[in-house]
Parts: structure tokens; C-alpha cells; sequence
């Protein structure tokens, strides 16, 4: 898996899955804690609770990628095709500047980035266009998608398992998250360049924040 994962998402994606997964296990897992019984009966709704959320947002981000992957290829299958049928270079070249690649655009000097985008322009005009379906690699990616937000949310399911007592094991569970969400924003700190400590906590709050909002909202 370590190797599966990452061909198929980058790692602010790998970030984004894990920090999505946790807040909402851990949103899920506070709000069920104030309706479970107490006893083995409560730690099972609660372990179900936990374990259905993770499958339910695993298959939800699965499909998105999906849905992303196929519209990100049509938006580029858009661009070959309006540039092909452009009535003239200009209107081409223009296209070409705010469609293709933007933000490497924004680090070239104003000649650069024309020349840039004329040096592309003969590659979309001979390129083919056909028709966007689902690929293999799309379906790959959703699968990774779905391993990346299961196990990583598997820890918050772990203290129903040792804990008899509901109200227990959900305290435990839901410090086991709030320890992964800390987790995330170090390793987010790595590719960001910030403080592995202020990150961490930074990640730590917005993570608690945007719980209490699911909460309040009725989430």
C-alpha cells in the first residue's frame, strides 16, 4: 500500500484525504456519543458508528476522485478542441494563456510566458481529442483513495474494542484523533516549509473547529 497510494495521489491529496476522514469520524463518533446507551450495547453503536463512517467517506471520496479525474480531462479535451476551432493564432494564443497552466505562467516574465504558450500552441493543434470515459488509473486512484481514508480513520475504532464502557472508550477514541489530526499538520509542515510544531497545532484547531461547526449545523 505504501507504494500503491502514492503513484496514484500526491501527497497534498494524501494530506486532504486524512484530514477530511479524521474530522469526520471524529464529528461522527461526537455527535453519536450523546444518544448510545451505556454497556457493551452502547460501545457497539458507537464502534459501528465509527467503522460505517470510515467505509461511507472512503466510497464518497472514492467517487469524487472519479468524478474529478473525468472533468479535469474533459476541461482539457475542451481546450485542445476550442484552440483547434480558434478563427485565428490570436485568439488561440489567448486561450492557451489562461487555460494552460496559469500558475507556471504567473513565474515567467511577460515574454516568457508568450513564448511559452506559442511553443505549445503546434502541439494542441495536431493533437487528437477522443472521447473521456473512466480509466483504469481512475478507478486505481478512487481504490487509493478509499484504502487512504479507511485505515487512516482505523485507529478511532481500536478503544471500542478494548473499552466495555462507551462514554471511555469514545474519550480515548477521540484523543487517538485529535493526536492524528496533529500528526497531519508536522507532516503538511514538510512540504509547506512551516514550524512541524505551529503546523501541527494549526491543524489541531482548524480540525476542532470545523468539528464544533458539523455539530452545530446538525452534522
Amino acid at each position: 500500500m505504501k507504494r500503491f497510494v502514492p503513484r496514484y495521489l500526491d501527497p497534498a491529496s494524501r494530506l486532504g484525504e486524512i484530514l477530511f476522514g479524521l474530522i469526520m469520524v471524529l464529528t461522527v463518533t461526537l455527535t453519536a456519543g450523546f444518544a448510545v446507551g451505556e454497556g457493551e450495547a452502547g460501545v457497539r453503536e458507537l464502534l459501528l458508528a465509527a467503522i460505517g463512517c470510515n467505509v461511507a467517506w472512503g466510497v464518497i471520496d472514492a467517487v469524487m476522485y472519479i468524478m474529478s479525474s473525468v472533468t479535469v480531462r474533459s476541461e482539457k479535451a475542451q481546450l485542445v478542441t476550442a484552440v483547434q476551432h480558434a478563427p485565428d493564432s490570436g485568439t488561440a494564443l489567448a486561450l492557451v494563456q489562461e487555460n494552460l497552466e496559469p500558475e507556471l505562467q504567473a513565474w515567467l516574465a511577460p515574454g516568457e510566458g508568450e513564448a511559452f504558450s506559442r511553443s505549445v500552441l503546434p502541439y494542441l493543434f495536431n493533437a487528437q481529442v477522443t472521447r473521456t470515459n473512466v480509466t483504469r488509473d481512475d478507478v486505481y486512484g478512487a481504490i487509493a483513495c478509499f484504502i487512504l481514508v479507511f485505515v487512516s480513520c482505523l485507529p478511532a475504532a481500536v478503544p471500542f474494542f478494548l473499552f466495555s464502557q462507551p462514554h471511555l472508550a469514545l474519550r480515548v477514541s477521540n484523543l487517538l484523533l485529535l493526536i492524528l489530526l496533529f500528526l497531519v499538520g508536522r507532516k503538511w509542515a514538510r512540504y509547506v516549509g512551516l514550524s512541524q510544531l505551529a503546523s501541527g497545532s494549526v491543524m489541531l484547531l482548524i480540525g476542532l473547529a470545523l468539528v464544533g461547526v458539523a455539530i452545530l449545523l446538525g452534522g
